[in-house]
């Protein structure tokens, strides 16, 4: 679903996260064991953020939803979502 949607990840501790503005234009959606939760722009879908169920003390953010980011310039490392079981048993970027 992230190479679909083009979701290019940044996993960084909660504390270090601190949403400035658009929290009134969020709505939220879980699934499952409840534990994720997604962040979507109530206008136009973008999916922003969320904590991942991996990774609950964490928050998970979409580069391209920041401003001024050249996501070109960035040091991108790979990781298989779509293997996501398997992968989370190997070496993980944000571990």
């Amino acid at each position: 679903m992230c190479s679909k949607k083009g979701f290019l990840h940044l996993i960084i501790p909660r504390d270090r996260f601190e949403l400035l503005r658009g929290a009134d234009t969020l709505t939220t959606y879980q699934f499952g064991t409840q534990v994720a939760k997604h962040h979507f722009c109530r206008t136009c879908g973008i999916h922003s953020y969320y904590i991942p169920r991996s990774d609950p003390d964490k928050v998970d953010v979409n580069v391209r939803c920041l401003d001024g980011i050249d996501v070109r310039k960035l040091d991108v490392k790979g990781f298989d979502g779509q293997n996501w079981e398997d992968s989370m048993k190997g070496r993980v970027p944000w571990r």
